[in-house]
């Protein structure tokens, strides 16, 4: 209850953060200075050229009233040349704005893509993929969108209707007071339906972060969904959040159903409030038709922005609430940083300590380790053998600072690796994981991921070293083979020793094998542990491994029972003197019996 309490308070804090967020996205626009500026320059003279038709006009009905032909003329040449400077300067305007907008998108998702990379493994642990897709590309488009046309047609919008109230009091005072009340009513209505509905967009991108995760889910599990004949529940579960946003989204629509209804009932007031006290004045000869016409024009230039604001309340709730979700994540609290005076690691020859090392995750809850200590000398071979859910895998997590300690500390050659830089940390380990990850891309660019300035020579070396390179050149294209996504077109072997390949290229002084032989066959492991046997000579190296057979050999076992290290030693020491060693042995080696 504490933990999740600890939990929710943060993401309170780290969401009070990020509000704000739309003003913020609208800053990235400073990055390209006068550019940034263009299209308002260009607005602002398409703008004017917009007012001044209704005055052009309404002297065309004078002059057709009065007969004055050369005023007629002067007058249609007029409205030619403002629409000529209008479509000219619209289009500018149109251009910088969209190549502004695409900009400022472009900067936050490079942002959001390497904040994300940036971040330690506890955020990733408590946040899902589709979440993280959803804000990089929704929610980026969202902010783009009223950036390159939500702001300005917000800006246009308050020229329009402060060039045409000044207008309106110029041309006649007791015409303007009269449409003037239903200003403040717009105004405040539209105050009313902007707070109302941006709560409610957030949720509908939260239900579409919802959906997009499930599908995320299900695309990457599909052949587990085949495999279990799942596709119907999945699809009801996909449908599930596909009606939940829908059902938001439809109360969104009604709350804006009430909107425009109300705007266009307010224009139509205003309309009736001309046509009166304008008749009147022409009755009695206080006003021209020209003046008239030239008034009831400039009206429709008042509730043309009051009825834009409907369309830009809609795109600025929606970019708002995508803007603080982008700056959630942007502002998110990194848990594992260089300190401001961190040393950059030397090169190191792998004497590696645990000193009473405890860890939690996310801080709060039982240990997962508990109290660990050991010592790992350079060029030494240790193993970790446990149970599942032992704390193997945490172990070799805590060693590239995927994660801090709660309690104790992990030194190498004596260096604290709270006190170094990560990068230095990581680039003197090599890491070969249990789920083994490739990149779309060829073979050649897996291997030399950690590398890539690698020779062709460097990586057939490490392929040979990893029991790749036979089955490597056995492929038509051999080294530029097309790896398809995750690794799909290789074997769970082939994939293991490319990963294993891609570790050794490094030639790290400290070596993590996770598990790296389980996807392959006996013979296949013999020859990959006959390789792993030599290049692990002069390296210190961490080795998890299920079977007993592989870490016989090992300078140093580690026995893990419930976080805690139960014995350490030899195969020899350990099968005479630690009784859970000797069981998981006597178990193993009884059951290969049998098999056979």
């Amino acid at each position: 209850m504490e933990q999740t309490h600890v939990r929710r308070m943060t993401q309170r804090r780290e969401k009070k953060k990020s509000k704000g967020g739309m003003g913020r996205a609208i800053k990235y626009l400073t990055n390209y200075k006068r550019q940034a500026a263009l299209p308002y320059v260009f607005l602002i003279i398409a703008t004017l050229a917009q007012i001044i038709v209704p005055f052009t006009v309404g002297l065309i009905i004078n002059a057709v009233v009065n007969k004055t032909p050369n005023l007629l003329i002067g007058a249609v040449m007029g409205i030619f040349a403002f629409a000529i400077l209008r479509g000219v300067f619209a289009f500018l305007q149109a251009y910088w704005a969209e190549k502004n907008s695409q900009s400022v998108a472009y900067d936050l998702r490079n942002d959001l893509y390497a904040k994300i990379q940036t971040l330690s493994f506890s955020y990733h642990d408590k946040n899902q993929t589709g979440q993280l897709m959803i804000r990089a590309t929704d929610d980026v488009e969202k902010v783009r969108l009223f950036i390159g046309q939500g702001l300005l047609q917000l800006v246009g919008a308050a020229i329009i209707l402060i060039g045409t109230i000044i207008i309106l009091f110029a041309t006649n005072v007791s015409l303007a007071w009269s449409v003037m009340p239903i200003l403040p009513i717009a105004l405040v209505l539209f105050a009313f339906f902007a707070g109302k509905s941006r709560p409610m967009f957030a949720e509908v991108q939260q239900k579409l972060s919802a959906l997009n995760t499930v599908l995320q889910e299900n695309l990457a599990g599909v052949k587990v969904i085949k495999a279990f004949t799942r596709e119907k529940q999945q699809q009801d579960k996909f449908k599930a959040r596909a009606d939940d946003t829908m059902e938001q989204q439809i109360r969104l629509s009604r709350l804006f159903t009430f909107l425009f209804p109300l705007v266009f009932m307010i224009a139509n007031l205003g309309q009736a409030a001309i046509l009166f006290v304008g008749g009147k004045a022409i009755i009695v000869d206080t006003l021209t038709i020209g003046e008239w016409q030239q008034f009831s024009m400039y009206l429709m230039y008042l509730f043309m922005p009051i009825m834009m604001m409907g369309m830009i309340i809609t795109q600025f709730g929606q970019a708002s609430a995508s803007a603080d979700r982008i700056f959630e994540i942007l502002d998110a609290k990194n848990d594992i940083t260089d300190k401001p005076n961190a040393a950059k690691l030397p090169a190191v020859s792998g004497d590696v300590k645990f000193e009473k090392v405890t860890f939690r995750y996310f801080g709060g809850g039982e240990p997962v380790l508990s109290e660990v200590t050991f010592e790992a000398k350079a060029g030494e071979t240790v193993a970790l053998l446990g149970a599942t859910g032992s704390g193997k895998t945490t172990i070799i997590n805590l060693l590239p600072r995927f994660y801090d300690p709660t309690e104790g500390r992990i030194t190498i050659d004596g260096h604290d690796l709270r006190d170094v830089t990560l990068e230095s940390l990581r680039s003197q380990i090599g890491i070969v994981l249990q789920e083994t990850t490739l990149f779309s891309g060829s073979i050649r660019e897996n291997i030399a991921f950690g590398k890539p300035d690698a020779t062709q020579e460097e990586i057939e070396s490490a392929a040979k070293a990893a029991q790749a390179h036979d089955f490597i050149l056995s492929f038509p294209d051999g080294y530029n083979t097309h790896v398809g996504e995750r690794g799909q077109t290789l074997s769970g072997g082939q994939k293991q020793r490319v990963a294993i390949a891609r570790a050794l290229l490094l030639n790290p002084r400290i070596l993590i094998l996770d598990d790296s032989t389980s996807s392959v066959d006996l013979n296949t492991e013999a020859a990959i542990q006959s390789a792993l046997d030599v290049l692990m000579k002069g390296r210190t190296s961490f080795v998890i491994a299920q079977r007993i057979s592989t870490v016989m050999n090992a300078d140093k076992i580690l026995v893990l029972e419930k976080g805690k290290v139960v014995a350490i030693g030899k195969h020899s020491d350990l099968l005479e003197n630690d009784p859970i060693y000797a069981e998981i042995y006597t178990s193993q080696i009884l059951s290969h019996e049998h098999a056979n």
